[in-house]
């Protein structure tokens, strides 16, 4: 048994090992070039933040592993030689709360700086904007821990009298107790007033990892709810209206002579803004004009992008032609395959948590059944889903950036990023990653049940005084199901439409 703990511990360093080289792959390839060779903190915190998301995903699945790891023990300590979970989670969420509310709120600030000024005074004007958000983020939480951070068990009250002890024991479904008065025990026969409430002051750094999941989790019921439905389906509808065969010449110049129009546009309106903010300009109708440049130049792009598939050039056009092809065929198989994933993420959810009782484990069974297969087939097809949600809320991120007024765009380009939309999504990406493990381990309670996760996630957090009744009536799974269902009818009513051109830009006036 020692052997398969310490297996577990080698296998928990190799992972950790792998995420963090992945994502310096992602970092150095989705960089902007005038990123190289600098802003080396904003790189350490989008590298390390990543993998502190990647690594809170995969704990979940180790957490069930290292249950296992004692399951079939032969002596009392064994389960002392396992990994300690629960401190682990806690330390995970902890610094998960921390980059997330002061250490990238503080890089974005800082990079995003007046470069005319000099090191020391952006990083004074950003440390003053992170230490007022330290103290208020501090005195609420403060506030709100010693005001109502208990937990609020409800408990039965039983008690019995003493029985002889019988010479033969006979139990059955009429008789599960000893005696010969009632036939059922205490806990069948005791009426409603016997109930009552155990309560409870919860550790802090559980108080704050539970409220960090309530503002994860409104984040994460928009993003992925929306994000569950339009993963598969923007794949599937982009194969529907992927270009069906190459354009002439003349259209493409056509084509391209527009876009080059636009592009003069954006510059002109660019350069203006620019001179706005030099001059200190930079009031309420600067920033609407900037939301709109930025926008429009992401329309742009992606125009261009769709001109060049349509007409390939150079000496390996023919093969590039074929690449689009292929690269559209594989984006209908992932969309297909997608959209059975969310199916079943919906339908699990629904027949799982909507219905009291549940009709069935669905899911859960199936990962305990690919167990029986084999030992880590069910753990991994368990973390597939775990990830796979993720997905989803950074597919939903992506599509309502361009919806909606709140959110700035900080749109993921390979080898055209800055730092400020890498730390921007790295941000989101933690935030909504604690509610995703909330979730999943809400959705998968049979099969990670026993679990540190589960006690935290299953029993303080939905145990919490003041926000105990948004799990109890479900509003986030609800919320979710009906944010799927709004936008499965919008992408089967619009999303086969091809993107009508947005006309000529202007600037607010």
């Amino acid at each position: 048994m020692g052997d398969f703990n310490l297996a577990l511990v080698i296998v928990a360093i190799i992972v950790c090992v792998l995420v963090f080289l992945f994502n310096v792959y992602l970092l150095v390839n989705y960089q902007h070039p005038d990123d190289v060779n600098q802003a080396y903190f904003p790189k350490f915190v989008v590298v390390f933040g990543l993998s502190i998301a990647a690594i809170s995903i995969l704990m979940l699945p180790a957490d069930v592993a290292n249950r296992q790891a004692c399951r079939h023990a032969i002596y009392n300590g064994a389960c002392n030689l396992t990994l300690p979970m629960k401190e682990l989670w806690l330390a995970i969420y902890i610094v998960d709360a921390i980059l997330v509310f002061f250490v990238i709120p503080f890089a974005m600030f800082y990079y995003e700086g007046d470069q005319d000024k000099s090191v020391w005074k952006r990083m004074k004007s950003a440390l003053i904007w992170v230490v007022v958000t330290a103290v208020v983020c501090g005195l609420v939480l403060g506030i709100l821990y010693g005001l109502i951070g208990k937990v609020d068990f409800t408990v039965r009250h039983l008690s019995s009298s003493t029985e002889a002890f019988p010479s033969s024991l006979a139990f059955s479904s009429g008789q599960q107790c000893i005696g010969s008065g009632a036939r059922q025990c205490s806990a069948y026969s005791a009426s409603a007033s016997s109930e009552t409430t155990w309560t409870m002051r919860t550790t802090f750094p559980e108080y704050v990892v539970a409220l960090a999941t309530i503002v994860g989790s409104v984040l994460f019921t928009i993003f992925g709810g929306v994000g569950i439905a339009c993963l598969p389906l923007g794949l599937i509808f982009s194969f529907i209206r992927r270009p069906k065969a190459v354009i002439t010449r003349s259209q493409y110049i056509k084509e391209a002579t527009e876009l080059g129009k636009k592009a003069r546009e954006l510059k002109k309106a660019a350069d203006a803004l620019h001179q706005e903010e030099r001059s200190g300009n930079k009031g309420r109708k600067w920033r609407k004009n900037v939301k709109s440049v930025e926008k429009e130049l992401l329309l742009l792009e992606e125009d261009v992008k769709a001109l060049e598939e349509m007409y390939p050039q150079g000496e390996k056009a023919e093969a590039n032609w074929a690449m689009t092809v292929l690269g559209y065929l594989a984006k209908l198989v992932l969309g297909v395959l997608g959209l059975i994933v969310s199916v079943a993420w919906v339908v699990h959810i629904v027949i799982y948590l909507l219905i009291d009782p549940p009709l069935s484990p669905f899911l859960n069974e199936v990962f305990i059944k690919l167990d029986d297969v084999w030992g880590l087939l069910g753990t991994a097809a368990f973390a597939f889903f775990c990830f796979y949600l993720l997905l989803a809320v950074i597919a939903g991120a992506m599509m309502l950036g361009l919806k909606l007024v709140f959110i700035t765009i900080h749109p993921m380009k390979w080898g055209a990023t800055l730092m400020n939309s890498f730390l921007f999504n790295v941000g989101l990406i933690l935030l909504c990653s604690i509610s995703v493990i909330q979730f999943c381990a809400t959705s998968f309670a049979y099969y990670s049940q026993a679990t540190a996760a589960q006690e935290i996630f299953g029993h303080t957090l939905q145990s919490l005084r003041g926000i105990k009744y948004l799990y109890k009536y479900n509003v986030f799974q609800i919320a979710f199901i009906i944010l799927a269902g709004l936008t499965f009818v919008y992408y089967a009513a619009f999303g086969w439409r091809r993107k009508k051109p947005s006309g000529r830009f202007k600037l607010s006036t």
